[in-house]
């Protein structure tokens, strides 16, 4: 299915329940998140701006000053009222989907899209800037491998997997899309 970026600004489904994007840091959860909003017609979320509302803080400020499994606590807070809201498209942190809690939820409420990324790619991408607090504590590198490590075969529990590796983000939406579209509209 070959169709321009134009032609999917156009895209209608009959989506009742929140498309929460999955996958690490670098991903591409944000970015393809705002554009397939767009094509879809759906307000856009980011369960980090989100959390950086509820707490009051940056998440950096956060992982810092309360550390790790505050944040966890609060990020499961907000993204079970978030996947239990109208139809949306969610980007949610890189570890969210390892929570089981949030994770049926996610299975029980939305449609999760698994944005999968190969280790070189995502290392370009966080390199870009340097405000990922897990990525502070040593290897960029090392702690990517790590992390795909443990948390790939849990995002492979995701309802559709992408390859969101080189290329323009604009395919990568369409692949989203297809994939959605694949749903029987019962499941949407």
């Amino acid at each position: 299915m070959t169709t321009s970026a134009h032609t999917l600004q156009h895209v209608h489904l009959p989506l009742t329940r929140p498309v929460v994007l999955v996958g690490l840091m670098g991903a591409g959860k944000s970015t393809i998140g705002r554009r397939l909003a767009t094509v879809l017609d759906l307000p856009f979320i980011d369960s980090d701006n989100e959390i950086v509302e509820a707490a009051g803080c940056s998440i950096a400020d956060l992982f810092e000053t309360y550390g790790e499994a505050i944040f966890r606590d609060l990020e499961q807070r907000v993204l079970m009222r978030l996947v239990s809201g109208s139809p949306c498209v969610l980007a949610t942190g890189g570890g969210a989907f390892i929570n089981p809690q949030i994770r049926e939820a996610i299975k029980e409420r939305a449609i999760s899209v698994w944005l999968k990324a190969d280790l070189e790619i995502l290392l370009e991408r966080v390199s870009r800037r340097d405000t990922r607090p897990l990525l502070k504590t040593g290897d960029k590198g090392a702690i990517l491998s790590r992390l795909m490590d443990e948390r790939y075969p849990v995002y492979a529990h995701a309802d559709i997997t992408i390859d969101s590796n080189a290329g323009l983000h604009e395919a990568v939406v369409e692949n989203v899309v297809h994939a959605l579209q694949q749903i029987p509209a019962d499941k949407l």
